[in-house]
């Protein structure tokens, strides 16, 4: 009888040995699951994408890790730096125009693009234009949360987009 109750008990432990594994393994694998799903990690493997590492702004009140935060710190970064004022993507060109800037359909280095597509719209960072007219943009959470991409349009295109300068 001792023998079949050590047995029993052998068996009881190996099994609560493995429940108490597997709820480690969980604990331990659940944190790299959350960070994955914040961060939007899967994006990062499309060429020309990374997630934005660089220094926090001390001015930038702008959320972080969105298309605002990104333009507005691109522009503090080459020395124009814009009001913390104009909210979401969409409202950006009325309140630069408001400010007193240029907003038009003509791209240039350093402006930025804007546009009103989606529900809050978009805002982008122009980081060159070339000879042909086409221009590259610099931008964050196209891909993802806090990932920031690029992208080059051609002049063609310009008449979509404002362009606040």
């Amino acid at each position: 009888m001792i023998a079949a109750f050590a047995a029993k008990s052998a068996l009881s432990m190996k099994k609560e040995i493995g429940v108490v594994l597997v709820v480690i393994a969980v604990l331990l694998f659940m944190p790299a699951v959350a960070v994955l799903g914040m961060t939007s990690v899967g994006g990062l493997g499309d060429p020309g994408t990374s997630l934005y590492t660089g220094n926090a702004s001390t001015t930038n009140t702008y959320d972080y890790g969105y298309c605002t935060f990104w333009a507005a710190m691109r522009r503090e970064e080459v020395g124009k730096p814009i009001p913390n004022n104009w909210g979401d993507a969409h409202s950006w060109d009325d309140g630069a125009k408001k400010a007193g800037y240029t907003v038009d359909h003509i791209p240039s280095q350093y402006a930025i693009m804007q546009t009103d597509a989606g529900d809050l719209g978009h805002v982008a960072f122009v980081e060159e234009v070339g000879p042909d007219g086409s221009w590259k943009v610099s931008e964050m959470n196209v891909k993802g949360w806090d990932i920031l991409s690029d992208r080059t349009f051609k002049p063609q295109q310009a008449k979509e987009y404002n362009f606040i300068h």
